[in-house]
């Protein structure tokens, strides 16, 4: 059997562990990175990546319908979902050859195959035309994780989809239930019902978006309704009957019972830390309750020379929390006194309109009784939102009461996902609500909504009235 050796291996080359590869490259460390199917991993190649290339298509789809109001008249032709999936797979293959040219040019070694550790300091990669023996000083575990599979909707990926299946789907269905209503389910089902799919989601907690602000439930609520989705909470499906061209089932909502007949079922009820076929009860390594690899601050196992990073260490599951460990681990490999942050780490949900979180809520400042200063700042109120026609929405702005520092930011509204880096940059640097309302922000823009609501936080509002009391 062939046999090399490295300073550091990383199995999985997800967005966690390409980017410590890369970064360890950087520092001068010799590198191997095992991939078992494309770089990139789950979020570039059947996540993050093809999900926003389907909702940014299926948004501006959307959006031509409302250009009369305007004075453009479009004629909207049914979408040709063959050309928009080869466009998608497009725009993945280019950031799938980047990641691999990168790493080329950072000296990191590729190789594709399964890899399983056969001792403490080695492993094997499993490939088609034979194994090879690994040899390294340490580990980087960057496994990824997978999609949970309820018992009583097993996948079998022609009815009963995962979020990949849908993802690469050959059609469009003329109807579907989405089982589950994070922001996976409400992502996707958002995607096929501007489609033309009637959607249903079925989700057994009290809300869509459990933990997100109410505020936000509502108006997502009302999108949804608008876009013809309806949703079921407080509900289950408890059993189902395929037919030869589709399935029907059963949903029990606070103990009422309906059927619904779709054509397929998506099943998005999250996912699970990926830990098994890879050995590491040969290491040692020790897990937590839910499955995922207990690491410390400097990503270390309690394995000597092995680490974890990305979902497969623990929640949140997001793909730029990923990075920032790859980059953080990378750092410890190579000598460096380094330990990852998770003072603010921003969240996204890409429905319409978006959302993004970073910090905490006001809902989890009430719960911590933390006092607190509260700005609320609609879209509506902004010129750049009007002249967009996007003008549902808010920001909102926490701050701590006594010392006014920024504790958090929901925004909720036209090009949430790009506005909240702003916050999270302030939080991280340990802002003061002041500092947001008093920076000048260009104008018009959607970014002075930001600071408008910082205004309101303090008591100066300019562009909306000030509340008494």
């Amino acid at each position: 059997m062939e046999e090399k050796r490295f300073n550091v291996v990383i199995i999985g080359g997800g967005p966690g562990g390409y980017v410590a590869a890369i970064k360890a490259g950087q520092l001068g460390l010799n590198v191997l990175l095992i991939e078992k199917q494309k770089l990139g991993g789950i979020c570039l190649n059947v996540g993050c990546i093809p999900s926003k290339a389907l909702i940014t298509a299926s948004k501006e789809y959307e959006r031509i319908k409302t250009l009369e109001t305007v004075g453009i008249k479009a004629v909207v032709e049914p979408v040709n979902w063959k050309v928009l999936q080869e466009w998608k797979s497009g725009v993945v293959n280019k950031l799938v050859n980047g990641v691999g040219q990168l790493c080329r040019g950072n000296g990191v070694q590729v190789m594709y195959g399964e890899a399983e550790l056969a001792g403490s300091k080695e492993l094997i990669i499993k490939q088609k035309d034979g194994n090879i023996k690994v040899l390294f000083d340490k580990l980087v575990i960057a496994t990824g994780s997978y999609p949970i599979e309820l018992k009583a909707l097993p996948y079998d990926h022609e009815f009963i989809w995962d979020s990949t299946d849908a993802l690469n789907s050959e059609t469009i269905p003329k109807s579907m239930v989405v089982v589950g209503g994070g922001y996976v389910g409400l992502e996707l089902g958002s995607v096929f019902a501007r489609f033309g799919c009637k959607v249903t989601i079925v989700e057994m907690l009290s809300q869509v978006l459990p933990g997100f602000d109410i505020d936000v439930v509502r108006l997502i609520d009302r999108k949804l309704r608008k876009l013809g989705i309806e949703s079921k909470v407080n509900s289950v499906i408890t059993s189902i009957e395929r037919k030869s061209d589709g399935i029907v089932a059963t949903v029990n909502t606070k103990g009422v019972e309906s059927s619904i007949e779709v054509e397929k079922i998506l099943v998005s009820v999250g996912r699970k830390p990926l830990t098994n076929g890879y050995g590491l009860e040969r290491s040692g390594v020790a897990l937590d309750e839910k499955g995922f690899i207990k690491v410390d601050n400097q990503l270390r196992t309690n394995a000597d020379g092995i680490y974890a990073i990305g979902d497969v260490a623990g929640m949140p599951m997001l793909a730029h929390k990923a990075s920032k460990e790859g980059e953080t681990v990378a750092e410890v490999l190579a000598g460096k006194n380094s330990v990852v942050d998770y003072r603010c780490v921003p969240a996204v949900v890409f429905t319409e309109p978006e959302i993004a979180v970073v910090g905490i809520t006001e809902q989890q400042a009430t719960e911590q009784n933390i006092d607190t200063i509260i700005g609320k700042f609609p879209f509506a109120a902004s010129g750049r939102a009007m002249a967009l026609q996007e003008t549902d929405g808010f920001v909102k702005i926490i701050g701590d009461k006594a010392t006014h520092e920024l504790l958090g930011v929901t925004i909720i509204g036209p090009s949430a996902s790009d506005l909240i880096s702003e916050a999270a940059l302030a939080i991280e640097m340990g802002a003061a609500v002041e500092d947001i309302a008093l920076t000048i922000h260009p104008h018009p823009t959607l970014g002075e909504t930001l600071m408008e609501a910082a205004k309101v936080a303090i008591g100066e509002p300019i562009h909306i009235m000030k509340q008494k009391g």
